[in-house]
């Protein structure tokens, strides 16, 4: 059976010690036939290092921009901080995780990015990639954890949302599901009730009108995106609920769900 990709952040990447009932889940699912792979983010983790640098931080769409000076603190924080504090809490309760970030081995290649024209600096995109490793580490029981740092042609490490990470990483290894996690139980209609299911017509509606903002905005695109480009089933779900991600793992139905081919907003889902 095919991996499921889960898409960390919030707690887990800020306290990864501090957030052992979900950890615990994610290393329950791993056990689940097919394993976990887990990508990572952590702006906020990112915000508060530069700040504490004096460099302030900006976003375009939701997209970080990096230039020169912010790039190498960024995989300093993200490949190293961030990532190894994960990898170290997942250790600690007998997950067999292993770190990596996407460039490693080959594994993804990313190139960058100029959304609607704009330089926002050492920005990337996963373009394609080699799913060797991945698959090594999952034949032999691991649980690979990547940060979203990719690298160009050139070598040159770019910054890649997390979400889109994610994504990229669905589709490279060919997951049977991608869940990206956030502090909400799914994508929200108008009047805050969990909207089950969503098309790409649907979804732009909802951006347009306001009611899907921030954050929310490169999950729901990054979903869609995994589901058109690879033929994965997307999950956007919350991390406050852990036991969401074994039933996933199973194959329940959870959280707002994205599905290759014909997708009905508001209907049921199988």
């Amino acid at each position: 059976m095919r991996p499921i990709v889960i898409k960390l952040g919030g707690l887990a990447v800020e306290s990864p010690e501090r957030a052992t009932p979900l950890l615990s889940a994610i290393a329950a699912a791993h056990r689940e036939r097919g394993g976990v792979v887990v990508v990572h983010g952590g702006g906020k983790a990112v915000d508060d290092h530069l700040s504490a640098l004096g460099i302030v931080s900006v976003r375009r769409e939701g997209l970080r921009v990096t230039g020169e000076r912010e790039i190498g603190e960024i995989v300093a924080v993200l490949a190293g901080k961030v990532n190894k504090s994960i990898v170290g809490a997942m250790i600690s309760i007998g997950a067999p995780a292993v770190g990596l970030c996407l460039g490693d081995g080959g594994f993804a290649r990313a190139t960058r990015i100029t959304p609607g024209g704009m330089d926002i600096g050492f920005v990337g995109e996963v373009t394609g990639g080699d799913p060797r490793l991945a698959r090594v580490l999952l034949d032999e029981g691991f649980m690979p954890v990547f940060s979203p740092i990719g690298f160009d042609e050139s070598g040159r490490a770019l910054n890649i949302n997390g979400d889109d990470a994610a994504a990229g990483v669905a589709s490279i290894i060919g997951a049977r599901l991608l869940v990206l996690l956030t502090d909400v139980a799914g994508v929200l209609d108008g009047d805050g009730r969990l909207v089950e299911s969503l098309d790409a017509a649907g979804a732009e509606s909802l951006i347009e009108s306001g009611v899907v903002t921030g954050g929310m905005i490169p999950k729901v695109r990054a979903a869609l995106g995994a589901a058109a480009r690879a033929g994965v089933s997307a999950v956007i779900a919350s991390w406050n609920q852990p036991d969401v991600l074994v039933a996933l793992a199973r194959g329940e139905v959870r959280g707002t769900r994205f599905k290759p081919g014909e997708i009905r907003k508001g209907g049921s889902v199988g």
